[in-house]
């Protein structure tokens, strides 16, 4: 679909959680294109679930960081090495700042708004982590001006886990049939086109409706600069294998189809987020910390 850039500028603007804030002097040395960004900031992040392969092993407290919701938060644990390296410097894994799929996401995200390059985190489901599964997942997505199109970008898959998890693909330029946005998960689910029970985290052994109206809620809420950790939850989001209700299931089908295609269906998106089923309060429930907490 052909499209003027300045219908997505409100993406090029730093969020209240893409902010750099005084950490912003940091990523003027970063490398300008999403690919050299992305191999940044793979040298500042290691995954909480992909230590062992580095060879690293995280403490209780290491792990705490994959809680942090700002970016500029994020930026001031890297930052807080006693050698003050810049950016560019990739950290040993054991030094990295340990995070998830979401925080590579939003790293990307900070970087390329702080250069006025439209970009935004999608959460949705990868195909390529585990056979027959769609895996739980965040991606970053930028705005390709001479292209006219967004580009989705894996930041978080180095060298090391393309090979651990056989990517066939440019992970600077992910294809839409092998990283699906939760609306698309939600909308062929409801087609009979895929089975619901595949979308989830198989390393937990969960999946189902519940798993993709959480995340569709999730991308919606990304999508209004909102970008919240995985396991946040609020408003109609379904519990952990909570049946969902027709009412509900009508609020998630529209939500679906509109964020399928945010822009081209940007002012009908932005009044149903303002449903307060769907809109982000000011606190949210941290599901794995089992409390609420401000945003």
């Amino acid at each position: 679909m052909d499209q003027d850039r300045t219908d997505v500028s409100r993406f090029a603007r730093p969020g209240r959680l893409t902010s750099a804030g005084s950490f912003a002097s940091l990523l003027e040395a970063v490398p300008s294109d999403p690919a050299g960004l992305a191999g940044t900031i793979q040298g500042l992040l290691i995954h909480e679930h992909v230590a062992g392969v580095y060879g690293v092993t995280l403490t209780d407290d290491e792990r705490q960081t994959v809680h942090l919701r700002p970016a500029d938060e994020i930026l001031a644990r890297i930052a807080d090495t006693p050698d003050a390296q810049p950016l560019t410097v990739p950290r040993t894994p054991d030094q990295r700042v340990a995070g998830n799929c979401r925080h590579y996401s939003l790293l990307l995200v900070t970087a390329l708004r702080a250069r006025g390059v439209p970009a935004r985190a999608r959460c949705g489901f990868g195909d390529y982590f585990v056979d027959g599964r769609y895996e739980d997942h965040w991606v970053a997505e930028y705005w390709h001006a001479e292209q006219l199109r967004w580009i989705m970008v894996d930041a978080q898959l180095d060298a090391r886990q393309r090979e651990l998890f056989g990517i066939d693909f440019d992970t600077t330029d992910v294809p839409r049939d092998r990283f699906l946005v939760a609306g698309e998960a939600w909308a062929r689910c409801r087609a009979g086109e895929a089975d619901p029970d595949t979308f989830g985290l198989s390393v937990v052994n969960e999946g189902g409706w519940w798993w993709i109206a959480g995340n569709l809620m999730r991308d919606a809420a990304a999508l209004h600069g909102v970008e919240l950790l995985p396991w946040d939850a609020w408003g109609a989001m379904p519990a952990p294998f909570e049946k969902i209700d027709d009412e509900r299931a009508a609020l998630f089908d529209e939500l679906a189809r509109l964020t399928r295609e945010p822009d081209e269906h940007a002012d009908e998106l932005r009044l149903l987020y303002a449903d307060e089923r769907l809109n982000v309060p000011a606190m949210v429930r941290n599901e794995v910390r089992d409390r609420y907490e401000p945003v």
